[in-house]
């Protein structure tokens, strides 16, 4: 055994042997290799299939153990802010001044007035009718007028046309009364007539006129109304 003898020279003998040597030692080998991986379970290299064993959690540091984590506080959102108000004017400072007022339309001219006189129509003799003399501003614009009462004056009048009676003729009255007039307002005046006749400064007798037709005129300053008509039974 340890003198191969052969054709061939023993060098090639000793090597044929010494690869079956080790063809056998790998053989051995990897069967012990394989028998050890099947009593352990195999690794991850040799099976793949077998998951790994779950780690184990890291132990909570001590400090987190009392003061909690930061990430589990709320921070509270601060509120928006509320405008400020203007801060009121210092003193010595002028306030705001207030828009002005709406100025008073000019005069009232006679073309823009309308005088009307009203009478019952009917009223028995020796009675006291009253009549009313109205002032309105027929133009479309605001406007003053002085309605002094010594500006205003009712006459009657007979079917002839003289004068029988004056309301400023025994008791005059005045003051000043200054209005400003919107367009289209009436301002209505009454007057009451005693039921006689009267003159200029209350001169002459007074008596109660006769039964018939007459007319009521009225007028203020420098404008006049047309006839009323007023009828004595």
């Amino acid at each position: 055994m340890l003198h191969p003898v052969g054709p061939l020279p023993a060098p090639v003998y000793w090597r044929r042997r010494l690869v079956a040597l080790v063809v056998l030692l790998v053989v051995l080998g990897g069967g012990t290799w394989g028998g050890i991986l099947l009593l352990t379970g195999g690794s991850d290299d040799a099976g793949g299939d077998t998951a790994p064993e779950a780690a184990e959690p890291a132990p909570t540091p001590a400090l987190e153990k009392v003061v909690p984590s930061l990430t589990a506080v709320r921070t509270p959102v601060p509120p928006e802010p509320v405008p400020a108000e203007a801060p009121p004017a210092a003193e010595g400072e002028p306030a705001a001044a207030p828009p002005p007022a709406a100025e008073p339309g000019g005069p009232c001219s006679d073309d823009m007035l309308s005088i009307e006189v009203r009478t019952p129509g009917t009223a028995a003799v020796g009675s006291k009718p009253v009549f009313e003399l109205v002032v309105v501003n027929a133009s479309a614009t605001p406007c003053v007028r002085d309605l002094d009462k010594a500006l205003q004056e009712l006459i009657l009048l007979d079917g002839a046309g003289a004068r029988v009676w004056g309301s400023n003729d025994c008791f005059p009255e005045s003051g000043p009364d200054v209005r400003t007039l919107v367009p289209g307002e009436a301002v209505v005046f009454p007057v009451v007539w005693g039921g006689l006749t009267s003159a200029p400064d209350c001169a002459g007798e007074r008596t109660p006129p006769p039964a018939g037709s007459y007319a009521v005129r009225g007028r203020l300053d420098t404008k006049s109304s047309p006839d009323a008509a007023l009828s004595l039974t």
